[in-house]
């Protein structure tokens, strides 16, 4: 009986011991006396128990490490860069695992040999270039690392899947100088665009001006022509006034003297009526009225002569 449990329990342990449970996204590799035998996939799998011995699982899900490191620029200026390094086994091939499994003793060397090769191809593309075309070359800083590291990868069994350069800096001096050439810039930019501005406005002005001086021009042009014409007018009224007043006087026999004795009283009547402060000496004798009359009389004969 003590044999029996003892057969049972033997068999139940190397039962145990032959199930290998392997998570998902992962691969296990097996070998036997250290040699590799064969890989097991995600799930539930068997092995030869006692003999086969999971040498590493293998993950084929994607990773990612961050990098912090210097660089040094043709001009011999200091770069700082901070970067972010995504990867992934290249595939599930038992090749490309056989690689990831045994071409580094573990993980930490293998980040080592990572980080190192990312961090010299970058110093060397940054050493062929001068500190002021870097910020400007973060792209081709990129497409350089992929296209000169990926066949390393890949016989290593991994592939790059991207590289974010996340920050690019340099030391305080160079950063205040590259500050105080942005600055001047923007100074002399802004010098510029309100030189600019300030020239047209003073040339819209001149031209607004201009135009207001012509159209005043030709507005009191306009008004002088009016005031003329409304002289004239007035002066073609007066005389038809007093040509048809001359003419009734004559149809009723009265001397023409009259009209122009009854203008001379309405012209002082006015001056008296309309004046506002100005002196105005008339000789109101009647030899005084007799002298004006004679020669609003002689100027009236004259013009009739004429």
């Amino acid at each position: 009986m003590t044999v029996t449990w003892v057969i049972l329990s033997l068999a139940l342990l190397t039962l145990l011991l032959a199930i290998v449970t392997v998570r998902q996204g992962t691969i296990a590799v097996l070998t036997i006396f250290g040699k590799y035998q064969r890989i097991l996939g995600p799930g539930l799998n068997f092995r030869i128990p006692y003999f086969e011995r999971v040498h590493r699982v293998v993950s084929i899900q994607n990773r990612s490490i961050e990098l912090d490191f210097q660089a040094i620029t043709q001009d011999q200026a200091n770069v700082y860069f901070k970067a972010m390094l995504l990867y992934s086994v290249l595939d599930s091939n038992e090749e490309t695992i056989k690689n990831v499994a045994f071409k580094f003793v573990d993980e930490r060397d293998f980040m080592t040999a990572l980080i190192r090769t990312i961090e010299g191809s970058i110093r060397g593309f940054v050493a062929t270039k001068r500190q002021a075309e870097i910020l400007s070359l973060r792209k081709e800083i990129v497409e350089s690392v992929k296209e000169s590291i990926d066949h390393v990868l890949e016989s290593w069994g991994y592939h790059l899947l991207d590289l974010q350069l996340n920050d690019i800096t340099f030391d305080e001096a160079i950063t205040k100088s590259m500050a105080q050439v942005v600055a001047s810039s923007n100074l002399k930019a802004a010098a510029e665009n309100e030189g600019q501005a300030l020239l047209i406005t003073k040339t819209k002005a001149a031209e607004a001006e201009g135009n207001a001086i012509k159209i005043a021009a030709e507005a009191e042009k306009i008004a002088a022509q009016l005031r003329g014409q409304g002289v004239a007018l007035f002066r073609r009224e007066v005389a038809k006034g007093m040509s048809e007043a001359a003419s009734e006087m004559k149809q009723a026999n009265l001397d023409a003297s009259f009209l122009l004795f009854s203008m001379w009283t309405e012209s002082i009547k006015s001056f008296g009526a309309e004046s506002t402060g100005n002196v105005i000496f008339l000789d109101g004798s009647a030899e005084g009225m007799n002298k004006t009359l004679r020669e609003m009389i002689a100027m009236q004969s004259l013009d009739r002569n004429d």
